[in-house]
Parts: C-alpha cells; structure tokens; sequence
C-alpha cells in the first residue's frame, strides 16, 4: 500500500469527515479513492446511529429540549457516526443558515434544523433554502412571523438574498437592490409557524410552520428583473438560476473544504483565490440541475483539491472531533465524557447551535488567537499523551513493530500514524532535538516497552502544539 495513497485518502478523510484511524485508512485505500468519494456522497447507504440503544444513556437525547443534550448528541455523531460527509455538510450549512439558540431558546427546534441539513444538504439547492423559509426557528431568528401583507419586515429577506445563497456583489458590481429585498420579504408575508404555547407544565412544545394566505401579499412583484404574481417558492426558483448565487455557493464551498479565503464581507470586490476551481463547480452547478452532490463530486476528485493539503487551519470542531475519533475513546461503546468534550469547541471559539451572528463563523486564521491556541495545544495535548487510548495504543503498536529507529525515523514515524501530518524543516528538526535528547529509542524489553510508550505519547504531546499541527 503505497505511502502516497495513505496521505491522499488521509486528506479526504479529514476534509470530507473528521479523521479517520490508519487501519480506517488502509480499509479506504483498498475501496479505492473515487469509490470511497461515492460512499461519502451517500450516507443514506451507511448505517446511522441507534438512538433507541443510546437514549437508555442519555435520556435527554431523545427529547432534545435543551441545547446541551444537542451540543453532546451532535459531536457524539461527529465522532463515532458512519455518515461522516453527511455531518460535515450538516456544520457546513450551519454556518451559512445560521440560527442561534439564544433567541430561539427552543432546542427541539434548531436541533430539527440541524437534522434538515443532514437530510436536504446535498440535494438540490432550491429544495434546501425552501424547507429553510419554512423552518420555525429561522422563521423566529429572522422575524418572519412578524412580517405581514402591508407591513413587511426585511430581515429574511434580505439575510436570504445577502447571507444565504447570492451574496452582497461580485465582481465588484452588486448582486441585487433595495428593491429587490422588499420584493423578496413581500413574497415570503403569510410564512409563519405556530405560536408560542406555553412551555408549563408539559415543557415547550414543537413548531410547525404555517402558511396563511390571508397574510400574504399576492401582488405583483419585480425581482431581480423578472415580474409576476410572485410567491417564496418562485421567488427561490429565481435566485437558484442567478450565477452570482453559483458563485457564491461554490466559494463557500472552497474555503469550507478546499482552502481559506477572505471572509464573505470582501467578496464582492475580491475574486476567488482559484477562478478556475470556482468555474469547474459553477459549471457542475448548473449542469446537474443546481445539485449539491454533484459539485462536491466534482470538487473531491478534482487536482485542485487533491493538492490542497495542510492549506486551511482547523476549526475548533475539527480539531476536537477528529482527536476523539482518532483516539477510539468510544470504539467499545458509549461512555460518559461526551459533554466536556462538546463543550471543547466553544471554549477554542466555536459553539455549535450558537453561531455569533447570522454570518456564521469567520474561517481561517481568525481561529487562532493567543487564548484560543493555548486551548487547542492543552486539551489536544491531553488527549494525545493517552497511550492507552486504543486509537493512540495502536500508533505505540505500529511503531514498535518498525523495530529499532533513529530518532528521524522515529519521527516520521509519529507523524505517518498521526496523519500523515506535513511539517516544515524547522519543525522537524526541533522533533528531532527532543528525540534525540531523550536517548536511545528501544522496545526491546518490557521496561523499554514501557518508556517507548510514553516517548511515543510525549512525541505526539510535541506534534500537536506545533504550528503545523493547526492546519488540516
């Protein structure tokens, strides 16, 4: 199995899901990469969790009122789930269609959006932002239940056409106008979802949404130059046909899986990175029918994405997702600790069902920061140096297998099971030193056996508080 083969499928793994052990590894090599690029594309074919085994452990996992019990099912799923694209697309589109639980305040709620965007993420686009017009909790976050025939409120419609699926501009000319958005609002007056029950003494109570034509405005409108008798559904029919919206979607699509670009505010005037990656997407956008699927077929077989190694730095759920899943902390089953491990990401800047503002996460280097990185280095730190983790255990297995080694191969050794992780010279050479200076690296006998194995955690403890370690 070649050395390269490893990496490339390494690579995929990290950026289509959150990781993934050597010996997954080796089995998805054997699969071969565009078979494996096909079963990530299907989750449907893959096995899901079983919540009814799962809730004998956590009872608040089936009700999922509050947003701790989602928070910790969510990472849990991250972690130990078969539909690893399935979740990635499901974080995606969070911080594109953001909600916030701070004003919805109902976890049932944005835990079922969550669970829209696993289903409907990687369909049709127009499919996805018509169950987002019509989920509650965005109909709350946004206000549109207080948007009304005569009496429009802006901001669904303006946050669907600047947030959501066009963009402010590009290419330095504006993608729609003012009139546009009130337009837009006026279509989507009468979407609602029912009201505020309350919450005693039977807890809250679900959402549905709720259409009422005798609140809508059945008007003519202008939108985006075309004139009709137009409804949320045309006006959604519009906007998936624009090619500021191709563009758009597809450069989200890069910076989230490929590699980082500016933040969304400086994209009307500032092209994308890679113009013919975006037009490779754009052109499978509209080609299969402005399917998800499709561009992300063509964006994971692509070179440009092949090439694209240690190019974006790790989002905090990455980093605390992929450390667990390598780990094997759950491989026997589940066990308490999922809340802390949730909890991770918020304190390295990211809180899932909590997004700052309807923005979203700021990707990129915007992660780090001198508080943020010192989280990252300690907890990740932590959990590496636990050798008798199975997924840590097995790097110990494997290296000691290689017999006895130099301190550079013992290394790259580290680095190969840990990844394979890229490091500049720099960073190698300071590996180095430290092996070195810890003396001969034996496994010959048992209490040699034992101090390898702690080298060996101590060595990884050293890989992830490097700056190379931060990128994915």
């Amino acid at each position: 199995m070649a050395d390269q083969d490893i990496a490339l499928m390494a690579h995929l793994l990290r950026r289509a899901g959150f990781g993934a052990t050597r010996k997954d590894l080796e089995a998805y090599v054997a699969k071969g990469y565009e078979a494996t690029v096909e079963q990530l594309l299907h989750p449907e074919d893959s096995p899901d969790l079983e919540y009814d085994l799962l809730e004998r452990y956590m009872e608040e996992w089936h009700d999922r009122s509050a947003t701790d019990a989602c928070r910790q099912l969510w990472f849990y799923r991250m972690i130990t789930g078969e539909r690893p694209l399935q979740e990635k697309m499901a974080l995606f589109w969070h911080g594109i269609l953001c909600t916030g639980d701070t004003k919805v305040q109902h976890g049932r709620m944005t835990a079922a959006q969550v669970e829209m965007f696993r289903d409907k993420g990687m369909g049709k686009l127009e499919t996805l932002l018509l169950e987002v017009a019509r989920d509650p909790a965005m109909g709350f976050f946004l206000d549109n239940w207080m948007s009304h025939k005569g009496s429009i409120n802006e901001n669904f419609g303006r946050e669907l056409l600047e947030l959501f699926s066009m963009g402010v501009g590009m290419d330095g000319q504006p993608n729609y106008s003012e009139d546009d958005v009130k337009e837009c609002s006026r279509a989507f007056t009468g979407w609602t979802y029912t009201g505020h029950i309350p919450r005693y003494p039977y807890g809250r109570y679900s959402w549905q949404f709720q259409y009422d034509p005798e609140d809508h405005d059945d008007g003519e409108k202008t939108f985006l130059g075309q004139t009709g008798n137009w409804n949320g559904e045309d006006v959604i029919e519009i906007i998936g046909n624009q090619p500021a919206t191709a563009r758009f979607i597809c450069r989200h699509l890069y910076n989230f899986f490929v590699a980082d670009e500016p933040q969304v505010p400086q994209w009307t005037m500032t092209p994308p990175a890679d113009q013919e990656a975006i037009k490779m997407m754009e052109e499978a956008y509209f080609e299969n029918d402005h399917d998800i699927r499709a561009v992300l077929r063509v964006l994971f077989n692509s070179d440009f994405f092949k090439n694209s190694r240690f190019t974006r730095v790790k989002s905090p759920v990455e980093l605390v997702a992929s450390i667990v899943r390598q780990s094997g902390y759950f491989d026997d089953g589940f066990k308490m600790g999922i809340g802390p491990i949730a909890y991770e990401a918020a304190y390295m800047g990211q809180e899932v069902y909590e997004p700052p503002t309807v923005e979203g996460w700021h990707y990129g280097r915007e992660w780090i920061d001198s508080g943020t990185l010192v989280e990252r280095i300690n907890w990740a730190a932590e959990w590496v140096g636990q050798t008798d983790l199975p997924g840590f255990k097995d790097i110990v297995d494997r290296l000691a297998d290689r017999g006895e080694m130099s301190p550079r191969e013992f290394v790259e050794g580290c680095l190969d099971l840990m990844g394979p992780i890229d490091v500049v010279d720099e960073t190698m050479t300071g590996l180095v030193n430290f092996a070195e200076e810890a003396g001969p690296i034996r496994n010959g006998t048992e209490e040699e056996r034992i101090d390898f194995a702690r080298r060996v955690g101590q060595m990884l403890q050293m890989i992830v508080s490097t700056q190379d370690f931060q990128f994915v």
